[in-house]
């Protein structure tokens, strides 16, 4: 395992191109088996999660041509391989690869997974949506105790259900969008994600010959096909590392050009950022971020001076990736805010590690945690325990005093791309030990 050594202090200035979407790219990768000839994506990002993700369509018996390094590659998936086999292997080490369920069910009626789901250990993350939707739609499931998981069409093909997801999950509504894109009859998905990512997944499927209506709201009405074409299409920008980028350049003083970013999508988030006393410019027929240097990081409080509170929600609220680096925008930023983590139980544990580099942060409960800033924080020794928490660490040592090391560099490759290369080129001192 490799480590990140980081010497604070620099400003973070100058021009960033965002790369595509790490939570779009996968979905759309999965969503190629489901077409009955090639399908090019341009803009992949070249970062791990995506390389695993060409591994298990590449077991699936799919023909992969260019490469994320190129951030264009053309998926085949005529050359299926039957009976559907993801292994252990690429099982475990992502948890998109559950997202090959709903094609495979769609395209051959079974698949067998040979492990169960990897991913980011930040807390449980049920499969039961997904597993009630397919349930519905014909799918019988079965569970080994080693992690494998077998899902099979009992009748050899799914049929349309009307369906209300139990949580407002993004990959469950990927997964069951899927599916029913190719099932018999019409499906009706009720409390749908409707997530920048999951509205590009729509688009391109209907694109490709699928009927899905009501993109972009929590209810999707989807009129099952036979076949589905190929095409090329476009991974959008990455908003959370663009928002990642910008908390770097404000907590060191500097300021940012990106380009590649979505304005809508960006603008949505500009609310959140201006509880900090933050704003930009978005220009959106150049795809680009205008973040000034020197602005003052102040809260703002909410009515009678109380406390005011950042929490994640479904979109269109704070995104729970984000939360990881505004905790540590907090630190830098004059005042006190409530940051309330919803979704995961385990999110908020890194904060441990802003605390021992001086960070004046109360951690409430594993949903709960009070930040006062600013203050100055110092190097340490850290290590990075998932992809959000790793890049929020990398931004603390960026503005902190001295020098600070950060094990399990890995972790934050699996989510963004170059990272140590992109932040050298904006001023940053970081480089890369084995």
């Amino acid at each position: 395992m490799s480590r990140f050594i980081i010497h604070g202090g620099n400003p973070i200035s100058g021009i960033h191109q965002v790369p595509g979407n790490k939570n779009a790219a996968l979905p759309m990768l999965a969503a190629t088996l489901l077409a009955d000839a090639p399908v090019t994506l341009e803009n992949v990002p070249d970062i791990i999660d995506v390389h695993r993700m060409i591994d298990g369509l590449k077991a699936l018996g799919a023909t992969v041509e260019g490469s994320p390094q190129e951030h264009r590659v053309t998926i085949d998936a005529r050359t299926l391989n039957l009976p559907a086999f993801v292994p252990s292997k690429t099982c475990t080490c992502i948890r998109t690869s559950f997202l090959f369920a709903g094609p495979c069910l769609a395209r051959c009626g079974k698949i067998l997974l040979g492990g169960a789901p990897g991913g980011d250990s930040i807390g449980r993350r049920r499969l039961d949506t997904h597993v009630n939707g397919f349930r519905e739609m014909g799918v019988v499931t079965r569970f080994k105790p080693s992690g494998a998981i077998t899902l099979e069409c009992k009748n050899g093909s799914l049929h349309g259900i009307d369906f209300v997801l139990d949580e407002c999950s993004v990959m469950a509504t990927e997964n069951l969008v899927m599916a029913a894109v190719r099932a018999e009859g019409i499906t009706t998905l009720y409390n749908v994600a409707c997530e920048p990512h999951v509205q590009n997944l729509c688009h391109m499927l209907n694109t490709m010959g699928a009927r899905i209506e009501g993109i972009g709201t929590n209810r999707l009405l989807i009129h099952g096909v036979q076949q589905l074409s190929g095409g090329t299409f476009r991974v959008g920008g990455d908003t959370i590392e663009a928002a990642s980028y910008i908390v770097a350049a404000l907590v060191t003083k500097g300021s940012l050009t990106l380009h590649g970013v979505e304005k809508e999508e960006m603008d949505i988030l500009l609310p959140v950022f201006k509880k900090f006393g933050v704003t930009w410019k978005t220009n959106a027929t150049k795809r680009s971020l205008y973040l000034p240097p020197n602005q003052t990081l102040r809260t703002s409080y909410d009515l009678g001076k109380a406390i005011p509170k950042i929490e994640d929600g479904p979109w269109p609220m704070t995104p729970s990736d984000l939360l990881s680096v505004l905790i540590v925008l907090a630190t830098q930023t004059r005042g006190t805010e409530l940051f309330f983590e919803k979704m995961f139980e385990s999110r908020l544990y890194f904060v441990d590690h802003l605390i021992g580099m001086g960070a004046r942060i109360v951690q409430c409960d594993p949903h709960r945690a009070v930040i006062t800033g600013p203050t100055k924080l110092h190097g340490g020794v850290v290590s990075s325990p998932d992809i959000r928490a790793g890049i929020a660490l990398i931004i603390a040592a960026l503005c902190a005093k001295g020098k600070t090391i950060i094990h399990n560099a890995e972790s934050i490759d699996r989510g963004y791309e170059n990272v140590e290369q992109n932040l050298q080129a904006l001023g940053a001192r970081i480089t890369r030990e084995p």
